[in-house]
């Protein structure tokens, strides 16, 4: 099925449910959804790219329960916080840390990169392989480590 079918489906059992954090969590993904497909030329996003747009729309959450919590918000940091889970629910399982180091490894024999400089040659063959199922920062961390930097 479909991850944006999926959407629909659990939209609709949270309006029969009345759950309004996850219908208005829901129905923001599905516009946020539309508006990448409307600016790609698209009718519909292939499921890695509505994967992309949640990732985008759980980052926001992420830096507005930053910006709440050093606002003295709590009570809007716990809102973010709980529709970050809800759209988390959608990415696919994240990917152990030992398997992620296995795969920049054999990035980084195969662009045959050391210091610093391979990161970028590295980054571009590791990102497609995890795409959606690990952390970009955790990916950037890893790669410098693996390449001597801190």
């Amino acid at each position: 099925m479909p991850l944006l079918a999926k959407v629909d489906e659990d939209l609709k059992g949270a309006m029969k449910g009345r759950e309004e954090l996850k219908v208005s969590c829901l129905r923001l993904l599905k516009a946020a959804s539309s508006n990448a497909a409307i600016a790609k030329g698209k009718a519909n996003l292939e499921d890695a790219e509505v994967i992309d747009v949640i990732a985008k729309l759980i980052k926001q959450r992420e830096e507005s329960v930053e910006a709440y919590t050093k606002g003295n918000r709590p009570e809007l940091a716990e809102k973010e916080r709980k529709e970050a889970a809800i759209l988390k629910a959608y990415l696919p399982a994240q990917m152990p840390d030992e398997e992620l180091k296995a795969i920049i490894q054999a990035a980084v024999k195969e662009a045959g990169a050391s210091g610093p400089q391979g990161m970028g040659a590295v980054m571009k063959a590791v990102l497609p392989k995890v795409a959606g199922r690990a952390d970009g920062g955790k990916v950037s961390q890893f790669v410098r480590e693996a390449l001597g930097g801190k």
